[in-house]
């Protein structure tokens, strides 16, 4: 547990909820490295089912915190070395690293959403907002580009004139555009009951074969037909042989509601 992010697991579900609230939940240093390790520590877990990733008081993430990162500038640049052998340097792997997780990982979001706080959002594999919740690429603002993962999570969402719209003039949108746009999910308002019950959906299906459905579209995106139809063939002979689909194919011919056991995929 950090000061900055707090881990919570109930019915399997975890709740990962950035606490810096008295600052928007701004990114700092120590806010970098907890994300990181959350995401760590849940990756190892095979019991829980699903992700719940908020921000505690006004805000979900309001970007990068400047007077605290520039406080330290050095450290601050050297951070933005890759570790030999990993395609992420420390400020894009706090976005990615949920993007790697096996569960789904649902972002809710309300007050500020801006820069890094997008990008984290985006990282995830669904979004629920506040309708009058506030978005910006805001790098712009300050003649920068998105670099904590947002040229991929943002092609990959939305059409390439909007992506380079939204990034060119960080232009504010409310929640109710951001999911006409597609880049939330949905807008409620009351988007952790919305979270919750997708979570809980989720946790009623095969915790392998909703492991491997995030990583097949993930991994096939931008692969050509004939590579993708390879990994989903592999995929489906994995889970075959898995037991979760023996005790789905039983509790079906059974009619009744199948108990899983723990997940095996990754």
């Amino acid at each position: 547990m950090s000061e900055r992010v707090r881990t919570e697991i109930r019915d399997n579900i975890a709740y990962v909820t950035m606490t810096r609230g008295d600052k928007f939940n701004g990114l700092d240093l120590e806010m970098f490295h907890a994300l990181v390790a959350a995401a760590k520590e849940l990756k190892s877990n095979r019991d829980v089912r699903a992700v719940i990733l908020q921000g505690e008081g006004p805000a979900f993430c309001a970007g990068l915190d400047f007077a605290s990162v520039g406080k330290n500038p050095v450290k601050f640049a050297l951070n933005f070395l890759r570790v030999p052998g990993r395609a992420t340097n420390l400020y894009q792997q706090v976005c990615w690293a949920w993007r790697e997780l096996p569960m789904p990982v649902i972002a809710v979001v309300h007050g500020r959403c801006y820069g890094g706080g997008l990008q984290l959002a985006l990282a995830a594999d669904f979004r629920f907002a506040t309708p009058d919740c506030e978005f910006s690429i805001m790098e712009a603002k300050w003649g920068l580009v998105p670099d904590m993962t947002g040229s991929v999570t943002l092609r990959e969402l939305l059409g390439m004139d909007v992506a380079k719209r939204l990034t060119m003039t960080g232009e504010s949108f409310d929640g109710e555009r951001a999911a006409a746009l597609g880049v939330v999910t949905e807008a409620s308002p009351t988007p952790l009951k919305a979270a919750e019950a997708l979570a809980e959906q989720l946790a009623t299906r095969s915790p392998d074969a909703v492991a491997a459905t995030k990583f097949l579209f993930n991994r096939t995106r931008h692969l050509s037909p004939r590579a993708a139809f390879r990994i989903e063939s592999r995929f489906q002979r994995r889970l075959l042989n898995g037991a979760n689909h023996k005790i789905a194919r039983a509790a079906g011919m059974a009619k009744e509601v199948p108990q899983f056991v723990r997940r095996t995929f990754r």
